[in-house]
């Protein structure tokens, strides 16, 4: 293959296609820089800026005696993972990061579109973010009044061990999650004890449970 492109392979929609790209990531990288996240305005707009140049490179290259004019940019996606991964961090229960990630995700595809040339889809994927962005900030709201983080202390005779996956399993009906965070052994007792999302109206519901159950001793929540 020549990698000599002729220079009247690169027109003014090339051009076109860079400034697009850069508008682009620029609104959406000013979003998370609003929000103080980690990959703000600098970051999210050379990602939509480069993802559309390792396109038209892709696309460019391919011309001529090459019929594989996606190649390169296919490397983009797999690309991409690794600095989604590095902006995602889990801190107990709560796993920050994953809407900038999804962000640098759609950033690189809007900014692969354009790079193809196809505006259309690149605006409209543009605004459907912006709707699910702020949309889906609304509803979280809604839903995280729904549930409250609890911490349960069980205990429990050292014989009815066994029960613990029961107890696990009938606990977490009345929670979005439940993780054990520590257990205590002592002569004749174990205390377990576990971190639950429950939901907000199932919370009689299951101190209910715990008051009833024939395997608990005692519990605190």
């Amino acid at each position: 293959m020549d990698f000599n492109i002729a220079s009247d392979h690169w027109e003014a929609l090339d051009l076109l296609k860079a400034v697009t790209s850069l508008i682009i990531g620029m609104i959406l990288g000013a979003e998370r820089e609003l929000k103080d996240k980690a990959a703000g305005f600098r970051t999210i707009t050379l990602i939509c800026l480069g993802s559309t140049l390792f396109t038209l490179l892709s696309y460019k290259l391919g011309m001529g005696e090459s019929e594989d004019a996606t190649r390169i940019a296919s490397y983009v996606v797999s690309g991409i993972g690794f600095l989604g991964a590095g902006v995602i961090f889990k801190d107990g229960f709560t796993i920050n990061g994953l809407t900038t990630a999804s962000i640098i995700w759609i950033a690189a595809a809007i900014g692969m579109s354009i790079g193809f040339g196809q505006f259309y889809i690149a605006f409209t994927f543009l605004g459907a973010s912006f709707v699910i962005i702020h949309l889906g900030g609304y509803i979280n709201k809604k839903l995280l009044t729904m549930i409250s983080l609890k911490n349960i202390e069980l205990q429990i005779d050292k014989k009815d061990y066994e029960s613990r996956n029961e107890l696990e399993t009938d606990i977490n009906t009345f929670c979005k999650r439940i993780e054990l965070r520590q257990m205590e052994e002592h002569t004749n007792i174990i205390i377990l004890h576990y971190e639950c999302k429950v939901y907000t109206k199932k919370v009689l519901d299951l101190e209910n449970y715990l008051v009833n159950n024939k395997y608990i001793n005692s519990f605190k929540i």
